[in-house]
């Protein structure tokens, strides 16, 4: 949920004037925008027990101040979550999310949306993970110098420069998420990283809102081999509501997103299907699922189908994707007994047009 971006483009994360307790729909200058699908009645309403907070910093940011934006957002969702102790509470893990859950708050855990955001490093990977948070996207709408983006695989917006898949440190940096018990997020990654990274991964990976490419061949979208490469692997494939990654098209419909839900299952199984959604991140969404309120009707449509179980239900509704929090940490216990010590590359330099914007190490010289 990108709700983090719109407090910082709305209310230039200034919380005190912020009342997320009354339907922002009816508020300046929430109900004038198309991006807005969030608040706490409407959660409520809809029955949302655990929320993925999107710390998202945009492309421009790359190699300029991406780690500082990104750890303004942290703060940010930390400070909505302590504003609001009787509805949100943070949840670093699997255990804590389900006690978050048992007692009727809302379960608010923490992504980082692109890889871009770590600066090519190792050093600001690790903090993340200690700043509490639980997943990160290797990229967003722009390569790294170490992982490609979806966008690279369109003919108009290829970058040369761009890496094809992941580079070596790019797989070092699957793996140290591994020993971390950092969640590996491929939404918005190229179908080669996508590949590379799961076969680099010793846990379940996820794609936290990405649809099917044989719907809609979106390159946002994940192709038939890889749903297969998904269940091998254990992760979930969380379906995005955003119109264009389920029809193409501007205009889309509840019975959309579930013919995208019941292709993954049938491909991958039902125990790698979940509910990305991608509210407050996109402006157009199907009929029938405008907000977050509307999640009630998705799942009252899909009982109306006996090839539904209640409990296959339970399993897309959030259980898939707490096994896999269960297993990224069971992975990490794992590392940590095989005494696997954290791991170091030398730090990437910038490319050529940032060097004015970073400070430039020279081996020979004591500086």
């Amino acid at each position: 949920n990108d709700l983090p971006w719109n407090l910082r483009k709305f209310m230039h994360n200034k919380l005190h004037a912020f009342n997320f307790t009354t339907e922002l729909s009816h508020r300046r200058p929430w109900s004038n925008s198309p991006w807005s699908h969030t608040d706490l009645p409407r959660l409520r309403r809809g029955h949302v027990g655990a929320q993925f907070w999107s710390a998202y910093v945009p492309c421009g940011a790359k190699n300029l101040n991406a780690v500082q934006l990104v750890i303004e957002q942290i703060d940010l969702i930390k400070r909505l979550i302590d504003q609001y102790p009787d509805d949100l509470s943070l949840a670093t893990s699997a255990n804590e999310l389900e006690e978050i859950f048992k007692v009727g708050k809302i379960a608010s855990l923490i992504g980082v949306e692109g890889g871009h955001s770590i600066q090519n490093s190792l050093g600001v990977l690790r903090s993340l993970k200690d700043m509490g948070v639980t997943y990160l996207t290797l990229t967003h709408t722009c390569s790294t110098q170490w992982a490609e983006c979806a966008r690279n695989q369109e003919t108009d917006a290829d970058d040369p420069n761009a890496p094809r898949g992941l580079t070596r440190f790019g797989k070092t940096v699957v793996r140290e998420m591994n020993r971390l018990g950092l969640v590996v997020d491929l939404s918005h990654v190229s179908q080669a990283t996508m590949r590379a990274a799961i076969d680099v991964s010793r846990a379940p990976i996820i794609f936290s809102h990405s649809s099917v490419y044989e719907l809609c061949n979106n390159p946002r979208n994940v192709p038939d081999d890889i749903l297969k490469k998904v269940a091998i692997n254990g992760g979930v494939v969380m379906i995005s509501i955003y119109n264009y990654f389920l029809t193409c098209s501007e205009d889309a419909t509840m019975q959309d997103v579930i013919r995208h839900i019941n292709h993954v299952r049938k491909e991958a199984g039902v125990d790698h299907v979940g509910i990305g959604a991608g509210f407050d991140g996109v402006d157009k969404l199907p009929i029938g699922l405008e907000d977050v309120s509307k999640y009630p009707y998705l799942f009252a449509e899909l009982l109306k189908d006996p090839s539904w179980s209640e409990e296959d239900l339970k399993k897309l509704a959030g259980q898939n994707i707490l096994r896999v929090l269960r297993d990224v940490e069971k992975v990490r216990s794992e590392m940590r007994l095989q005494n696997v010590k954290p791991y170091e590359l030398e730090v990437i330099n910038p490319k050529p047009e940032s060097l004015n914007c970073s400070y430039q190490f020279n081996k020979n010289k004591n500086n």
